[in-house]
């Protein structure tokens, strides 16, 4: 017997639609999801991280300590990290700090506020966490953000509509609120921005009444706040939907009177940790209450010792997450759209790996290393799974390297292509990755190589490309994938294609618009463009092709830059080119979007300027 779907457990049989409701609707219920409370002095700061299970009740077991032990700090979470930036006393604290949520263990650094706050709201959606308002130390309106998948410092994102501290923040996906505060008295202001684009907050409407050190949390839909000083700690709980606008509306009590910078859920639960109580004594209260419905909260738990008022409170499974799903489209849980750029030459070779989120602009930041230093990689990817091989260590190679692209850290060893090549390309399903042409001494070769992503080890034979060639450039959808171009051994205009699923040897596909080698591709799952390259001189030429279909590729338009052996790589909407020889190695990215024609813009710079990188990412027209 089918056993169908529980909200309280997320057990059962569900259909895709009931799913799409559940978490568009803002009630999915996100099970065994974790909140994290950090802070909160009793009278001396603690070090120590609570842990809890949001779905479940009981008292919260440590996690792990915090590296920058301060108080009045703000916090914002992904479904990966949590993190804490700022703190007491009064702005003298720049340090943000994160942990791996799912780890246990103590923070890392992160980077630095671009503004030294404490007492300032802290909120977030998947991609970005955003800090807003507190001390500096007089009364702030600044508001800043960074890209949570990455580490490095934060930028300005624009102004509240009026300064001030102890204010607290809640989100949907795309919207981000921020409610009450101190100017240092309390207030009943509330504003808003817009998570994705940059610039100053909108008046939303107003608090019930004049309000100030509130915890908050939120599901899709509805922000709530719990708790409040005015005038004296008090335990309200009130809500507003954060699509719309207007004023708060009292729904609910905490079951023990508190105030608390914090507060946490995971769409389905609020929970408050913590606080300072009606005597004005340090608390070890948890409670909890359901964010649709209000009412009375309920016991908890107990955190693992009394903390006071500021507390800073996380988890992966907020409302501003929206259990991966952004928008009105159903996207796959981890798709972020991350990108990795890994090797390459600088002149020497390196092993450094860079990272950028497709969907934003800015410069890269470092995610980690290759096992070893390399050039002239091919990168192919899953959602999850990275693969680099190919290349030269100087000599040349039949390395496969792969990495988790979830985290930061160090390639590991994946296997051994059937052989020893440099500059050939491949592009990658959902689950197998291929490998193709090249210079396989002492001649260029027609060799296609596949792996299984999901699991390590050697490379099979594919089949061949229709002519042997090197320098080639490579893209695919889920079903097709194409190679384009390369040296045979004089410029070539070749386009053939292979059945990823299938094996066997290529087939003619049509021409290139200007014969070139060194170039690179990447895609939509319609769309495939191949940028740069030397024909014989370095070329800017974009050209495209529609991936279901055969026949020659159209002009698209120019890269920022020619040049020759860039990194390339996509989400199914933009299309980003990096480094290369122009003729010297070079940090440039570039991007173009894959549904229109024009000439790229500017991205951001690499970290270090290099040529012959391999190029991956979460989101590649690739995948389904």
């Amino acid at each position: 017997m089918a056993n169908y779907p529980q909200l309280d457990n997320a057990s059962g049989v569900w259909n895709l639609r009931e799913v799409y409701d559940a978490v568009m609707g803002g009630y999915w219920p996100n099970h065994a999801s974790r909140g994290l409370c950090q802070g909160g002095g009793s009278p001396s700061e603690i070090t120590q991280i609570d842990e809890i299970t949001i779905s479940s009740a009981g008292n919260a077991v440590d996690f792990g300590d915090v590296a920058t032990n301060v108080s009045g700090r703000n916090g914002y979470s992904s479904f990966i990290r949590g993190m804490f930036a700022g703190g007491t006393p009064a702005g003298s604290t720049n340090n943000i700090d994160y942990v791996t949520i799912a780890t246990r263990g103590n923070t890392a650094d992160f980077g630095d506020l671009a503004t030294s706050t404490d007492l300032a709201a802290g909120t977030s959606n998947s991609v970005r966490g955003i800090t807003a308002g507190g001390r500096t130390p007089s009364v702030s309106n600044v508001i800043q953000y960074v890209t949570m998948a990455s580490v490095g410092n934060a930028t300005d994102f624009g102004d509240l509509t009026q300064s001030r501290m102890q204010v607290t923040g809640m989100a949907s996906p795309t919207r981000a609120v921020f409610a009450g505060g101190g100017t240092p008295s309390e207030v009943n202001t509330i504003d808003f921005v817009e998570i994705s684009t940059a610039g100053n907050a909108v008046d939303f409407g107003d608090c019930v009444t004049t309000r100030t050190t509130q915890g908050s949390t939120s599901s899709s839909t509805r922000g709530i706040t719990m708790g409040a000083y005015d005038g004296g700690q008090t335990g309200p709980v009130d809500f507003l939907t954060i699509a719309s606008q207007g004023n708060m509306t009292n729904y609910g009590d905490l079951s023990v009177t508190r105030i608390s910078t914090g507060g946490t859920g995971n769409s389905v639960r609020a929970v408050l940790m913590a606080g300072q109580n009606a005597s004005g004594n340090a608390s070890n209260t948890i409670d909890f209450g359901i964010i649709a419905t209000g009412g009375t909260f309920t016991d908890f738990g107990d955190t693992t010792s009394v903390r006071g008022s500021k507390t800073v409170q996380v988890s992966d499974s907020h409302g501003g997450l929206n259990d991966g799903y952004q928008g009105t489209r159903p996207l796959p849980i981890g798709n972020i759209g991350r990108a990795l750029f890994a090797g390459g030459f600088t002149p020497s070779l390196i092993k450094k790996i860079d990272t950028v989120l497709i969907p934003t602009l800015g410069n890269a930041t470092d995610f980690g290393d290759l096992t070893q230093n390399m050039r002239g990689l091919i990168g192919n990817s899953s959602a999850t799974r990275a693969l680099f091989g190919m290349g030269r260590t100087p000599s040349d190679s039949n390395i496969i390297e792969s990495i988790e692209m979830n985290s930061l850290g160090n390639a590991a060893d994946f296997g051994n292509l059937t052989v020893s090549a440099r500059g050939g390309d491949g592009m990658s399903s959902t689950t197998r990755a291929t490998f193709g042409g090249g210079y396989v001494s002492p001649g260029i070769t027609d060799t296609i190589g596949y792996v299984t992503i999901t699991t390590a080890g050697d490379a099979a034979d594919f089949g061949n490309l229709s002519n042997a060639r090197d320098n080639i450039g490579a893209a695919g959808s889920p079903t097709r994938g194409v190679f384009a171009g390369g040296n045979e051994p004089s410029n070539s205009n070749v386009i053939d294609y292979i059945t990823i699923a299938a094996t066997g040897n290529a087939t003619d596909f049509g021409d290139l618009t200007s014969a070139r080698y060194t170039l690179k591709g990447c895609s939509s799952e319609v769309r495939a463009i191949f940028g740069g390259g030397f024909n014989p001189s370095l070329s800017n030429v974009l050209d495209y092709i529609t991936i279901a279909a055969t026949g020659n590729a159209t002009d698209f338009g120019d890269l920022t830059d020619a040049r020759a052996k860039p990194g390339a790589t996509s989400n199914q909407t933009r299309g980003v080119w990096q480094g290369g020889e122009d003729p010297s190695a070079s940090n440039i990215i570039d991007y173009v979007t894959i549904a229109s024609t024009g000439n790229a813009a500017d991205f951001g710079d690499l970290t270090v300027t290099t040529a012959g990188a391999g190029a991956a990412s979460d989101s590649h027209g690739g995948l389904q």
